[in-house]
This record gives C-alpha cells, structure tokens and sequence, in this order.
C-alpha cells in the first residue's frame, strides 16, 4: 500500500489500495458523536487492512460534538465543541471531493460506511442524498459495523438481554445512556430530531432508493437493537440488506484487532465491496 495522505485540507486521509482496484469507501470512525480521530484502530487500521485488499479508502476527520462532562477523562485535546449538523456538513464536503477525484483515484464508484456512531452519520449523509434527488451521487453500498441509529432505543429481546447479562462489562449502551449521547449531539431533545441525525426514524418511503447495505453487528452489543430495526426496515422498504451478527464481539470490536473476529469483519466488508452491487 502506498503512505497514506491527507486531502481537503486535512478533513480526509486517503488510503490508496494495493495492486488495481475499483472499490473506493468513505469511511467514518465511531466515538460516541464526541471522540475519535484518524489514528484510532476504527480509523487507521480499518482503513489499511481494507486498502490491502483492494480497497481505496477516504477516512473522515469529521467534526465532533461537546465532550460530555463523564468522558472528559477520555481526551487530552479539545478538538470538539461542533453538535449537529457539523459531521454531516464534513462528510458532504468529502463525499464531493471523493466523486471528483474518483478517476484520478482508480475508483469507479465509492461505497460509504462507518463504525457505531460513524455509521449513523454514514447513513443519514445517504439520506441526504436521497433527498436532495440526485441518484447519480449516491453510494454504491453502504457499510455500517455495530451502528446506533435510534436516539430512543427499544429493549433489547431475551437473548440478547441473556448475552449482556452474562458480560455485563459489555453492557454500556442502555436506553439513558444512549439518549443522552444523542441529546449531547443535537444539543437538544431528541423527540423530532430530524432523520439525517436519526436514521432509524427514516419512513419505508425515504428508504426507497437506499442503496444495498451491509450491516456488522455484535453479539454482545446492545446497539445491535437499532441495526435489526434499520435492517428490518430496509427489508420492507424492499432494499437489499445483509445484517450479519459477529460472533464473540462486543460493541467496537474493530478496534481490536488482536481479536480474529476483527479480521473476519475486515473480510466480511471487503467481500461486501468487492462484489457486483445491485
């Protein structure tokens, strides 16, 4: 793989892939809306382990919102402060940059994906997309691994509650917890937040046109109640989707790549990519 490099002054790296390539993904970090940069595994090793399979990466250094008063002792920088809709306004900008220099780039079509939170602001720069009209700017597929996409989570069903019983180190993504990360993003109630921000509130209607999808889940995760409710919708709004639950994962286990699954993840996603899409 070539070195990586910077594009739109510093709102992207570009991964170029190994070898000649047709796939390209813009692809967003995870981080609770709120933490997150370039050099975490989500970003960094996501995008070269893709890269070396043939896949041409654009990794978002998108905008972050407030650090919640509880995760300051997460961050030693302070590169936050910008609640919705500055992540999605970046990834717009990017997405732009990545459709023009596509040729230069050896790419015929970008996909677009993210991890947890990155993976909502994946899916609601589609629904943008999506309503602005323009079919000709829209993903090839989109890739969403252990994505949040509802603000109100509904319970998770007796398995999966069982399997967060059994790990409760696991379980850190209840229905306060996670209401309150979409309250920190929007800077307000969550109640008519809009569905670019929420994508799990999107209609079968303004699912319509959305493109194929592939959805990584965790089997620890409770997140994983918003990708069967975004996948379930999909399916009646008659969209190709693939919801695949990883075994043995918790919630961002693609930042942990001393675990296979990790790697079987990688696989699943440049599978996904590489394939002839509907």
């Amino acid at each position: 793989m070539s070195e990586p490099y910077a594009a739109t002054d510093g709102l992207a790296r570009v991964y170029p892939a190994t070898g000649p390539s047709v796939a390209g993904l813009v692809w967003l970090h995870g981080g609770g809306f709120a933490y997150g940069d370039l050099d975490m595994p989500e970003a960094d090793t996501v995008a070269r382990e893709l890269a070396a399979r043939g896949v041409t990466v654009v990794s978002v250094d998108y905008r972050l919102a407030p650090v919640p008063e509880d995760w300051r002792h997460r961050r030693a920088e302070a590169r936050t402060g910008h609640r919705y809709p500055a992540a999605l306004d970046d990834v717009a900008r990017v997405w732009r940059w990545a459709q023009d220099a596509a040729a230069s780039l050896g790419v015929e079509r970008f996909a677009i994906g993210g991890a947890s939170a990155g993976a909502n602001i994946a899916a609601g720069s589609v629904l943008r997309l999506l309503a602005a009209n323009d079919p000709a700017v829209l993903p090839r597929s989109v890739v969403l691994a252990y994505p949040t996409l509802l603000a109100l989570q509904p319970a998770p069903g007796p398995r999966l509650r069982a399997a967060l019983d059994a790990r409760p180190e696991a379980d850190g993504f209840g229905y306060d917890s996670v209401r309150a990360m979409y309250e920190n993003y929007l800077g307000g109630d969550v109640v008519g937040a809009p569905i670019d921000a929420v994508p799990g509130l999107a209609s079968i209607a303004e699912l319509a046109q959305f493109p194929p999808t592939l959805i990584v889940a965790g089997d620890h995760d409770e997140l994983t109640v918003s990708a069967e409710v975004f996948a379930a919708n999909l399916r009646a709004a008659g969209r190709a989707v693939d919801l695949v639950v990883e075994p043995g994962t918790v919630h961002g286990h693609l930042n942990r790549f001393e675990l296979p699954q990790a790697a079987a993840s990688i696989e699943r996603i440049a599978a996904h990519l590489a394939a002839p899409q509907i």
